[in-house]
């Protein structure tokens, strides 16, 4: 048995899905730490306190627990919290002494995290696994006018040159981090994230659209953060397009309905293209509700310009929904070209409406990729995705177990 310490210091696992600063990491981080206590570990998810009514901490399920630790004001921006880390590592270590508690391993998520990763590896003398889930320098290339830190950038290298084992979603992940950050490919671990086939599986779909309160007999879906690199406007643009927009329903989930900079901007375009009135903005809403709104949609668009893995396209694809996607990072491994969905290689409204066009127009073709879309689902699960860390897991600490043994 061990014990485990997954660091996901910006990112809280239970803080609801589709709000600023909240999408797949936190899904990947919650899921891998439910795996790993059910097979008989002890896991701690430390993050920050997001909100002063949070408990210290939240069971998730037999040996997984998220622990909430004071770092910064509840606010803070996650542009802005890099300078909290001394006082996360402080609280972190408090508790630790506290709960008298040793762990064999960390795993951090994300780059912030990498940083107290690395400090807790050298003062607990324990391996440490990084994932980044996305990195600054592919942003940077995916799309003209991101902005990322040079320190953020200079962290990750860092982080990458003395973490014991990376974890990545993808072979082109890999890549990057050989490529664009000189790591070494021998400490890398491909290992796909996965779906929840408990709570994501197909529901009638007019029993979804009646809970959901959709008239339209077509609905569009999107579901993730509200920011520009997600390339919504192109969906937008897409909707404009269409040949027969007539009855259908574009469907965005996510975000905060509130001081949304983004969403305004987004409502605005729709507006200016004279689609409003067939765009609802929810919100972020609660993840138990998203299988309704999966399998309410004729088919689930991401026009990202990046995406690490995709994960909310494979949650699409496990409530038998077809997908129209960005040929970009992780989505290209999962997704099946014409089988599963249909994988666009241009950032531009014009192929995405073709794509969605040709679905809606044909009900067979669109129930046989929902069908395809689900059985490709049904091999990506997360009991599996967390076997295959443990092994990693298992094969880093026998090698520090050696080290020591040798010293």
């Amino acid at each position: 048995m061990y014990r485990l310490a997954l660091l996901s210091f910006h990112g809280c696992p239970v803080a609801r899905l589709g709000e600023k600063d909240t999408g797949g990491m936190n899904v990947y981080v919650m899921q891998l730490a439910k795996e790993f206590g059910r097979r008989g570990h002890q896991v701690d998810v430390f993050t920050r306190y997001h909100d002063p009514l949070d408990p210290q901490i939240v069971e998730l399920g037999e040996g997984a627990r998220v622990v909430h630790l004071k770092a910064g004001p509840y606010d803070t921006t996650k542009q802005d919290l890099y300078q909290f880390i001394p006082e996360f590592l402080t609280a972190l270590d408090s508790f630790r002494s506290e709960q008298g508690i040793d762990y064999d391993l960390i795993h951090s998520h994300y780059w912030l995290s990498g940083s107290i990763g690395m400090a807790l590896s050298e003062d607990w003398d324990v391996p440490h696994v990084a994932t980044f889930h996305t990195l600054a320098k592919t942003k940077l290339r995916a799309r003209a006018g991101e902005q990322e830190s040079e320190v953020r950038t200079n962290i990750e290298r860092t982080v990458m040159q003395r973490a014991d084992g990376l974890v990545v979603s993808t072979e082109m992940e890999k890549d990057d981090l050989v490529k664009l950050y000189q790591a070494s490919r021998c400490r890398i671990k491909v290992v796909p994230a996965g779906v929840d086939l408990e709570l994501f599986y197909p529901r009638g779909k007019d029993d979804a659209k009646q809970k959901l309160g959709i008239q339209e007999n077509r609905v569009i879906l999107y579901v993730g953060r509200i920011e520009p690199l997600k390339g919504i406007d192109i969906l937008l643009k897409a909707v404009a397009l269409l040949e027969d927009p007539a009855d259908t329903r574009l469907v965005i989930v996510g975000g905060s309905l509130e001081d949304d900079l983004e969403l305004e901007r987004l409502k605005g375009l729709s507006e200016t293209l004279g689609i409003q009135e067939k765009v609802t903005f929810t919100g972020s809403v609660p993840q138990g509700i998203l299988p309704d709104f999966y399998s309410a949609a004729d088919v689930f668009v991401l026009p990202s310009y990046y995406e690490s893995f995709g994960l909310v396209a494979l949650e699409a694809m496990a409530c038998g929904t077809p997908v129209v996607v960005s040929r970009v990072g992780g989505l290209k491994t999962f997704i099946k070209q014409g089988e599963t969905g249909y994988l666009i290689p241009w950032r531009c409204p014009e192929p995405f409406a073709q794509r969605l066009d040709i679905l809606m127009a044909n009900p067979d073709l669109k129930e046989s990729m929902g069908k395809a879309a689900r059985a490709q689902a049904l091999e990506m699960s997360w009991s599996g995705v967390a076997d295959r860390l443990l092994d990693f897991y298992s094969d880093l600490l026998a090698e520090s177990w050696v080290s020591v043994a040798g010293a």
